[in-house]
């Protein structure tokens, strides 16, 4: 191997692209040489030849790092997931087509410049949470192969886990890109349904399914998720992303926890070690801890087989079971069988419950930014799986199964390590759309947690420093009665402001207690023979800015303000006639002082 060392993560790629020490063709003969190098897990159901990825590789001719976000970057592919010209299997041989187009998320994949290596094992029609019911063999853990590597997006986890690619797609409708993640030591996004499209994707239950993304990073896992986020106009199910997002600040934050009794692990003490230290953790991070009633999302969890929910599985199988049943695994047509069974009135039943659930979950978000599971609340070996294949399954979906019903963003996360070696994760979980929120806080934690890639001996990336307002939300200096505890501080709160830092203007302001009415009001000026001014930085929502500066009274309005460090951000300042019989106070150096002053009387 020309490149052994070489890290997959896309940074180390690209640095070595521009070094001039790797090329698409080095790369691709570097895959192929670690895949023929390593133990078959059954993670691969089809490997492209070297001719057909050389040709994949011609494409980059002409371009570079600088003008594609993912060139040369290898990824592998759920096979349930269409590549052009490669055969789609779903892990179910009579099901097997080959599709003239590639999915919509893939054709984005290639035209930003990424290498499709091949297609991955799976549970039989992505039904499964374990990665052993594939006619394809049982996809094994890349840490201990007697451990099953989580399904059904088993061989998309364990191909990036162990260092062949540097990313894969999988599915995700009850935590296929979740539990093999947490199996994996990998970052497992499940993106808001609809956020990416489903278009050229074989469904299991096409109103909950999403396409999801395995990474080493955040990093990563964030640039994959800008390429593939884009709306399709052909896909039904496909929702564009809202203007205003759910958001928050990755370095104080509020976090929920479920109540210690409403928490299972199965018997496994090292999990529920690992989650309580995750916990701490969170809280070294900025975050407070807040424990939240997890009822409605169990109750939620459990309609997705116990209720008709099956029946779509059945739906997208059908001709095939009806016709030739004994070409499914036993264990997969037992479960996709039962669709058959319940009437309309059992799903509208059943819908009607799920909004209920949906409804009483919806308050947890009123108390906290992010909410925190374990990603499974213990592992288990292939054989203890084969032997009782539909309750341990059921187990592992115990965190995951509600989130697709209740329309949630997650993001999973390594966690550390059981005292055996095997991975544990955890589960960072938004409401819709809060997708990239997630992110920052998700590449904070796996620095704190894990010190390697994967199964790689790679180390992680310290995580980039916290910049900016978080998705959706917008940030304003205040230096006057907004700050917090003074009167008219309830006019950002309300609007779900956070505040965000205290700080200094930078040495260019001169500052007033503006004429008339109660003492609410200074006057901030730009003036290069002022001072530093004491200002507090609040976040709040995009969506109630306009209403905030809508409530601002002449002369004030919104400027640009510039801070201590150089940086500017939206702020109070004063047109130059609003001053004209004001009270200069800027030798006072802020609107406390000033407070301060006239409270203790005439001077």
């Amino acid at each position: 191997m020309k490149h052994p060392l070489l890290s997959l993560d896309i940074d180390s790629q690209h640095r070595a692209y521009r070094e001039g020490r790797l090329t698409p063709a080095d790369l691709i003969d570097e895959v192929l040489a670690r895949i023929a190098a390593q133990p078959d897990r059954h993670e691969w159901i089809r490997v492209l030849d070297r001719d057909a990825l050389m040709t994949h590789a011609a494409r980059l001719d002409g371009e570079s790092p600088d003008t594609l976000p993912l060139y040369g970057i290898p990824f592998a592919i759920k096979d349930n997931i269409d590549l052009a010209g490669v055969p789609t299997t779903a892990a179910c041989p009579a099901f097997t087509y080959t599709p003239e187009r590639s999915a919509f998320v893939v054709e984005r994949l290639i035209e930003a410049g990424a290498l499709p290596i091949g297609k991955t094992n799976l549970d039989q029609f992505a039904t499964g949470l374990v990665g052993t019911r594939s006619p394809y063999g049982a996809c094994a853990n890349a840490f201990n192969p007697a451990y099953i590597s989580g399904g059904s997006s088993s061989g998309s986890a364990v191909t990036v886990a162990t260092g062949v690619v540097s990313f894969s797609l999988g599915t995700d409708t009850a935590g296929s890109g979740r539990v093999p993640a947490a199996f994996n030591n990998l970052i497992g996004v499940k993106p808001t349904r609809g956020l990416l499209s489903a278009s050229g994707v074989v469904p299991a239950c096409r109103s909950l399914d999403t396409v999801s993304i395995f990474a080493l990073t955040v990093p990563d896992a964030e640039r994959v998720l800008a390429v593939t986020a884009t709306f399709d106009t052909h896909d039904a199910y496909a929702r564009p992303r809202p203007l205003t997002t759910h958001g928050f600040d990755p370095t104080r934050f509020r976090f929920g926890v479920p109540r210690a009794e409403q928490l299972q692990f199965f018997g496994n003490a090292e999990a529920e070690r690992l989650f309580h230290e995750a916990v701490a953790h969170l809280e070294t991070l900025g975050g407070t801890r807040v424990e939240i009633d997890f009822a409605p999302f169990l109750d939620a969890a459990r309609l997705l087989y116990e209720g008709p929910w099956v029946t779509e599985r059945y739906l997208a199988t059908q001709p095939l079971i009806d016709e030739a049943p004994g070409e499914l695994l036993a264990v997969t047509r037992g479960i996709i069988g039962g669709g058959a069974a319940p009437l309309a009135t059992d799903c509208f039943r059943a819908q009607y419950r799920l909004m209920d659930y949906r409804r009483q979950a919806e308050a947890a978000w009123q108390a906290v930014d992010v909410l925190v599971t374990p990603t499974a609340g213990t592992i288990y070996t292939i054989a203890q799986v084969n032997a009782d294949p539909v309750r341990l399954n059921s187990n592992l979906g115990y965190y995951t199964n509600f989130m697709n019903l209740l329309d949630l963003a997650a993001l999973a996360v390594p966690a550390g390590f059981q005292a055996d070696g095997l991975p544990f994760g955890i589960t960072l979980i938004a409401p819709a759309f809060g997708d990239a929120a997630l992110l920052p806080l998700g590449e904070r934690f796996q620095y704190a947690s894990v010190e390697t890639q994967g199964a790689t001996a790679h180390p992680v990336p310290a995580p980039r420093p916290v910049t900016g307002p978080a998705p959706g939300h917008l940030r304003v200096a205040v230096c006057g009665a907004h700050m917090q505890g003074l009167p008219l501080n309830h006019q950002l709160t309300e609007r779900g402001a956070r505040l965000v830092a205290k700080t200094r203007t930078s040495p260019h302001y001169r500052f007033y207690a503006l004429a008339g009415g109660p003492p609410w009001r200074p006057g901030l000026v730009r003036d290069a023979g002022g001072q530093a001014i004491e200002v507090e930085v609040w976040e709040l929502p995009a969506a109630h800015f306009g209403s905030f500066v809508d409530s601002i009274p002449a002369p004030l309005g919104i400027g640009r303000v510039e801070l201590a460090d150089g940086s500017r951000v939206a702020g109070f300042l004063c047109e130059p006639h609003g001053v004209a019989d004001a009270r200069e106070i800027t030798h006072l150096g802020g609107w406390r002082a000033y407070l301060a002053q006239i409270a203790s009387g005439p001077n």
